[in-house]
């Protein structure tokens, strides 16, 4: 099967051009109507994998979770592309899933989360984006959860520009794996970018366990990015696997 090459711009699903057509959250915008807003973002509404799903009666399975093999400490470009904030990354290593290197291109934020949990949302998800050699997409979904304080998003919102007509980004010092559970049981199920044009052509793992952050870090976000996630979208034929650590 041909392999489509999404350019780092539409690998988030995000940041998208400034001459593209706009879509939003909300509105004669909002996910009902993005495949009424270009042609070429039908599948938003004829698709049978899209995503994000509710993850629940998971079936259990022997397959592994991502091999992560993400830098220790990374720079990262922070930027405000209107729907989120977004982390750009360089030489910040990837992960290896089912024998298929993905190299990390950026991570972004959702609040509340885009994926929920037996039909529940957590306060706030984080994407990080990977991308093969052939172009297909691994994305690592990490729900948050208010506890603890998760230093690196002290860093991340130190630097996040005025608005998002800001530019260019701002660098940071950013710990990746801050971000990653000490449990790394996983659901797994193949689906699609969450916004426009909404390709079917991602690998999803979303932990099954949250990290922490303050309440006021993750309202931080919440304020500047209110109801920033697509509804959950029907699973049709698919299955959701799960692995346990």
């Amino acid at each position: 099967m041909n392999r489509i090459w999404i350019p780092l711009a539409l690998a988030a699903g995000l940041a998208m051009p400034a001459q593209a057509q706009h879509w939003g959250y909300e509105g004669h915008e909002g996910p009902e109507h993005w495949q009424e807003m270009n042609p070429d973002w039908a599948v938003c509404a004829v698709g049978q994998q899209q995503s994000p799903v509710d993850l629940t009666q998971a079936l259990q399975a022997g397959l592994g979770t991502p091999e992560i093999d993400w830098a220790e400490e990374t720079a990262g470009v922070v930027v405000d592309n209107g729907h989120t904030v977004q982390v750009s990354v360089e030489n910040a290593g990837g992960i290896t899933l089912d024998g298929t290197d993905y190299r990390l291109l950026q991570f972004h934020f959702h609040a509340a989360s885009e994926h929920t949990i037996d039909g529940r949302h957590a306060p706030m998800e984080v994407h990080f984006v990977h991308q093969s050699e052939a172009g297909d997409l691994a994305v690592i979904g990490v729900m948050v959860q208010p506890g603890s304080s998760l230093p690196t998003l002290d860093r991340i919102w130190a630097a996040m520009p005025a608005d998002s007509h800001a530019s260019p980004g701002i660098a940071a010092r950013v710990h990746l794996n801050d971000f990653l559970p000490a449990n790394r049981g996983a659901f797994r199920y193949q689906g699609s970018l969450t916004t426009p044009p909404c390709s079917e052509i991602v690998s999803w793992t979303v932990f099954t366990t949250p990290v922490a952050a303050t309440a006021r870090q993750i309202h931080t976000f919440e304020e500047r990015h209110p109801d920033s996630f697509r509804p959950v979208q029907p699973l049709n034929r698919r299955f959701v696997l799960v692995s346990h650590d």
